[in-house]
């Protein structure tokens, strides 16, 4: 019987272990897509328990808690303590067998705080007082977890009216790792609320100096904010997307919409896409212009609890995978900025398995010989970004793409514990590969070439990718 993660979990052959032991292992991480607070890393944040660090935010555990029937106190309550939490927290730990926060709970213990401990209600006394021991250590502060990580770059995902003196601070501290913002305007095409959305262009007005009364002052000040963002060293944008919206439009049709919402009238449906079919247009044309890559996540269904999402707000743990029929809408928007010569590399992260196959073909329709592996498909994502959900999305871009210009994982989370994911992703990467050396799928002969489509995909081929 083989001993709960070893050395070579996850790595099931003798070739397995040495690409991941021998290569992926000692690459360094870069992490361009996350959800980090960049104050915490300009201030060095000391976390003042494992809870604080484990559980805050984290709708991951949330989720698997209320399933084990764990009151919402003691998952997002402030009448409980950071013992409390955690207590509920190691009694659900043990029903998660087959779940990837298992795995994510027992190798961020291991890694980060070197206890190889199982956490159940018996253990959980010692593992928390021992993680909180460390915490008090100067190694176990938000830059000394991403020292211990080796993270060399990090992508923070900021909304275009933010200032970044948190870049700018951690930027002149001199701290060795890079911190950059990431371009997410989600809020700037979010006009099913008019109320809310005309607060929002009255704050981009503000931070961009341009007086906003039509729909081209509306570009004008996010160009503005999009070049002040390039100045920071922003390379990369993402957009928060159900599906794509490529509805056909003129300059006439969005400057009535836009007066409309902005003058305080909710939109048609119709309206709506119409609205963010323009808006992605143009942001896509601007990110084209300045050479950075575009990321959409698409897929998810949020806030589906409405009563929890009065109680608690966005981001607490109820949503969920969608279905929506995006191909034809995606195929629409590609086309439309590549006749203008204005398609940026692009990476799609898809939330639903079933359209893996999807989204890997149609991306290699827009491939055109000037970057290689210029339209990128994503990690799994989110629900997927486990082992089954590597593994189907490394089987499709291998099928139907080249998985050796692939630009690897990421976290996509907000906790400083997470950079274990790419150890996780790593060695199913390693596995795939070396089962295939070993199943004769890929010549034994080639072993040097697949050491080097390794190394590329856990670091050189973001680093490249994105002139890192």
């Amino acid at each position: 019987m083989k001993a709960f993660m070893d050395e070579n979990f996850l790595l099931t052959t003798e070739t397995a272990q040495h690409l991941y032991h021998n290569h992926a292992k000692k690459m360094p991480i870069i992490d361009y897509h996350c959800h980090l607070v960049p104050q915490m890393v300009a201030e060095d944040h000391q976390f003042r328990s494992i809870t604080e660090l484990w559980l805050g935010g984290d709708h991951y555990k949330w989720r698997a808690m209320r399933s084990n029937g764990v009151p919402e106190r003691y998952c997002t309550g402030t009448d409980t303590s950071d013992w409390e939490k955690f207590e509920k927290w190691a009694e659900t730990v043990p029903y998660t067998f087959r779940n990837p926060l298992y795995h994510w709970t027992h190798l961020e213990l291991k890694t980060a705080f070197g206890i190889n401990k199982i956490l159940n209600p018996t253990t959980a006394r010692e593992i928390f007082d021992e993680c909180n021991d460390k915490l008090r250590q100067p190694g176990y502060t938000a830059r000394g977890l991403m020292r211990h990580y080796g993270v060399e770059v990090v992508c923070t995902t900021d909304d275009p009216v933010d200032d970044l003196r948190w870049h700018r601070m951690t930027r002149e501290s001199g701290f060795e790792v890079r911190m950059l913002p990431t371009w997410r305007p989600d809020k700037a095409m979010a006009v099913e609320n008019p109320t809310t959305f005309r607060a929002y262009i009255e704050r981009l007005s503000q931070v961009s100096g341009v007086t906003i009364s039509t729909f081209a002052d509306v570009i004008d000040a996010l160009r503005i904010r999009h070049a002040f963002f390039a100045e920071h060293g922003c390379r990369l944008s993402d957009h928060g997307i159900e599906e794509f919206y490529a509805e056909d439009y003129t300059d006439a049709e969005i400057n009535a919409i836009f007066n409309k919402v902005y003058g305080g009238t909710p939109l048609t449906p119709t309206e709506i896409r119409t609205f963010k079919s323009a808006m992605l247009v143009e942001f896509g044309v601007m990110d084209a212009e300045t050479g950075w890559t575009q990321q959409f996540h698409y897929g998810a269904i949020r806030d589906n609890n409405s009563k929890m999402f009065r109680l608690l707000g966005p981001d607490t743990g109820f949503d969920s995978i969608g279905e929506f029929n995006t191909a034809k809408a995606m195929s629409r928007f590609f086309n439309r900025l590549n006749d203008r010569d204005r398609l940026a590399k692009t990476i799609i992260y898809n939330l639903n398995p079933s359209a893996n196959e999807v989204v890997a073909t149609m991306l290699g329709n827009f491939q055109d010989g000037s970057v290689p592996g210029k339209m990128q498909m994503g990690s799994g994502w989110w629900f997927l970004d486990q082992k089954d959900g590597m593994e189907k999305q490394l089987n499709a871009l291998s099928l139907l793409g080249l998985l050796s210009r692939f630009v690897g994982m990421l976290t996509d989370s907000r906790s400083f514990l997470s950079y274990p994911r790419h150890e996780y992703f790593r060695r199913t990467l390693c596995n795939i590969l070396g089962r295939d050396i070993e199943n004769g799928e890929i010549p034994a002969s080639e072993l040097t070439r697949v050491e080097q489509m390794v190394e590329d995909i856990s670091y050189y081929n973001a680093k490249n990718f994105f002139h890192f």
